[in-house]
């Protein structure tokens, strides 16, 4: 016998033979075989299930009719029904018609085939189906169902420990909130608006052996099964052959392809979902929406993005299908013979916990490259894997230097930036150009700089290598400004510099000329710490970065080569010079005193932004923003760094808590807190404001001296 449609209402209207051995199904049973009803339970996996299921009900009675699928079962020679694979269906359609039948008032003869539909699992779960078909709720909105049912003197308080009839309560529920505005609900439910195919199974006895094979009782549908099946259902609606297409594909091709990332229990389920969510993002971003303000459940991604769109379902088939057609064995294969991280892999295994929640593992570098690479192989008969690897490197730049540019954000015409990422990606990856006309993607300098190389190198094919040299350089990750391609030739002696101790590269650069950038109050200069290098090295907001390209660039034409012992010459040439001269400019004790230069982040601030017209009012700051108690005037702190003032955040020296001792651009002032009276140590400077004798010596011979007279007057 064909299959054919049936409903809930006509399934029991069903027959089969003839003459007089036609069977009628007069009841459905679910055995003891059969495993609890499961849809009502209270868990997050089953709660997502059951409103999926519900608002697919709920779409087919008040918009378009939905056909479920088969449902198997098996007759007797007396009508019964055994349902195979179903039962979970099934009971949800039982208590929505009942819903239906009672909520309008239906005469009993039309809802009396509820009664055939029962239980076997237990008696609790038998007698509460048959009970239940008696029982007409009150419909309260004050009371919930559930409640009024479990106060019925029928209803035994040990049910409630029944787990299909635990279920079929919060089920109940469910329905009402989900039904109780749907008009003539009974109506529509007889018009045939949620139908399924009925397959009998016969010449087949019931056996404990066949509901295994059937898998009928054994492990519950997966939510990748159920996410399969929802989608394949979405493309079917837009084209039967393409779903026929995309269902042998994931069922096979997709399925091998991930089989070589699977998880630990074998399964590639997870990887699948992951690598699909990173899918949708991608059409986000073209949309010039934001991912974050939309659902990350996977159900409702597949209605955001794919309900009625032959397009981005087309466009997720060539996204899994371009790992599929590589050359290579393995898209880890590609990878390594890239030398490029498996962004893929990473991919499956990072881009979202399992509640898909965005992972930080998974950063916005790895999104680009991921979506590249995706673009490589969609066009590998355009683009040659050498011009590949070189755009790459372009990306990776741009990557490296835009950590504060890209965001999930909206320009001000209300597009996310990431939307003109992609586009540059695009141009970078097919032409191997950056196209200057996009604007809010990259950074804007690292931009400039890029295209400038890819010209450079179009007229000077020989510095390639220089250029990634430096560009592979710790300290400029991508960004080689600093030295400019008009002095790559100096690329092996910037490498041989920063080989040296910090320290003395800093002393010897600050030898060569003044290389701090100005940042706001602050000034930056190197340290031992290479953060500070890479703050110099990377242009942004500072100011005077055309000089520290000066200087660094007129240190690195002294020397083919670079030792700690010739930058240690170079400081103690200059500390000499300036002794020779008697003048002390505030680079002379930077260099001279280790104190100037704390192992941190290399940030000096000057009070009111007085740089210019009071150099020697600085402190060196511990942090890389603000003042603390770690902060001191290394002036003072070298001349006596046990009176340092914590609590005035290192600005003056402290003596028996009545001796303070600041230090001023021309002066040391002494001042005896208590009375107010104040002592100057003048220091000698010339025309230009620079020091003619060492303020540090003076300070260490006069200071003392000074604050114990101080204290002698206090104490008489």
């Amino acid at each position: 016998m064909p299959n054919k449609l049936y409903t809930f209402i006509n399934i029991f209207n069903y027959e089969s033979g003839e003459g007089e051995g036609i069977i009628r199904l007069n009841k459905i049973i679910i055995p003891i075989i059969q495993r609890d009803y499961a849809q009502g339970r209270l868990v997050p996996e089953i709660n997502r299930v059951r409103e999926r299921f519900l608002s697919s009900l709920y779409d087919a009675v008040e918009e378009k009719p939905i056909t479920l699928d088969f449902i198997y079962g098996d007759i007797d020679n007396n009508g019964i029904m055994i349902p195979l694979d179903g039962q979970q269906r099934l009971t949800t359609l039982f208590l929505l018609h009942w819903y239906a039948a009672k909520k309008e008032r239906v005469e009993k003869n039309k809802y009396i085939f509820l009664t055939m539909f029962s239980y076997e699992t237990r008696y609790s779960a038998r007698d509460f189906c048959k009970l239940l078909v008696d029982f007409t709720p009150s419909f309260s909105s004050e009371t919930k169902i559930s409640d009024e049912i479990k106060n019925q003197f029928w209803f035994p308080l040990s049910w409630e420990k029944d787990q299909t009839v635990s279920s079929m309560l919060v089920m109940i529920d469910a329905i009402n909130e989900k039904f109780n505005k749907v008009e003539n609900l009974w109506d529509k439910l007889e018009q045939g608006r949620i139908s399924f195919y009925f397959l009998p199974i016969k010449d087949m006895g019931l056996t404990d052996e066949l509901y295994i094979k059937m898998n009928s009782r054994g492990k519950p549908l997966t939510k990748f099964e159920h996410f399969k099946a929802e989608f394949e259902r979405e493309v079917k609606n837009i084209n039967e052959d393409l779903q026929k297409r995309i269902s042998l594909k994931i069922d096979n091709d997709w399925t091998n392809l991930l089989w070589n990332y699977r998880s630990s229990d074998n399964l590639i389920d997870n990887g699948f979902l992951r690598y699909f969510r990173f899918i949708c993002d991608v059409i986000c971003y073209k949309k010039g929406d934001i991912p974050q303000e939309q659902s990350q459940d996977e159900f409702d991604l597949i209605g955001t993005y794919f309900k009625g769109s032959q397009e981005n379902v087309e466009l997720l088939e060539s996204y899994f299908d371009c790992w599929v057609n590589i050359k290579e064995k393995t898209p880890s294969d590609l990878f390594l013979a890239m030398n490029q991280e498996n962004v893929f892999k990473e991919c499956l295994e990072n881009f979202t916990d399992l509640m898909g929640n965005k992972s930080k593992k998974f950063t916005y570098s790895m999104k680009f490259n991921l979506y590249a690479t995706i673009i490589f192989l969609l066009n590998r008969d355009k683009i040659s894997d050498e011009q590949f690897i070189r755009r790459m490197r372009i990306l990776d730049n741009l990557n490296k230097n835009s950590l504060d540019d890209i965001r999930e954000r909206l320009t001000s015409e209300g597009i996310n930036r990431m939307t003109f990422a992609l586009r540059q990606i695009d141009s970078i990856i097919l032409q191997g150009i950056i196209n200057s006309s996009i604007k809010n993607n990259f950074n804007d300098f690292q931009l400039k700089e890029e295209a400038e190389k890819i010209e450079w190198l179009k007229n000077n094919p020989s510095d390639r290598e220089k250029i990634y040299e430096l560009e592979d350089h710790e300290l400029l990750y991508g960004q080689i400004s600093i030295i400019g391609l008009d002095n790559i030739e100096l690329a092996p002696r910037f490498i041989s510099l920063f080989n040296c101790d910090l320290d003395k590269i800093s002393c010897a650069l600050l030898a060569t000329g003044d290389y701090s950038q100005k940042d706001r109050r602050r000034r930056q200069l190197g340290s031992t710490m290479p953060i500070s290098w890479e703050r110099l090295f990377h242009k942004s907001g500072n100011g005077n970065y055309d000089d520290t390209k000066k200087v660094l660039n007129e240190l690195l034409k002294e020397n083919i080569t670079f030792t700690d012992d010739i930058l240690a010459d170079k400081a103690n040439r200059y500390i000499n010079k300036c002794e020779e001269v008697s003048e002390y400019p505030w680079q002379y004790y930077y260099i001279k005193y280790p104190i100037f230069r704390p192992e941190n982040y290399g940030k000096y601030t000057w009070e009111g932004e007085e740089f210019e017209n009071k150099p020697y009012e600085f402190f060196a700051m511990h942090t890389a923003t603000n003042h603390s108690q770690n902060s001191y005037q290394p002036f003072l702190k070298e001349i006596d760094s046990s009176r340092i003032n914590r609590d005035d955040l290192g600005r003056s020296l402290l003596y028996n808590n009545t001796i303070k001792v600041t230090c001023l651009n021309d002066s040391y002032q002494i001042e005896n807190i208590l009375t107010n009276a104040v002592e100057t140590i003048d220091i000698l400077q010339n025309s230009d404001g620079i020091d003619n004798e060492n303020r540090i010596e003076i300070g260490k011979r006069e200071i003392p001296l000074l604050v114990e007279n101080l204290l002698t007057e206090t104490d008489n």
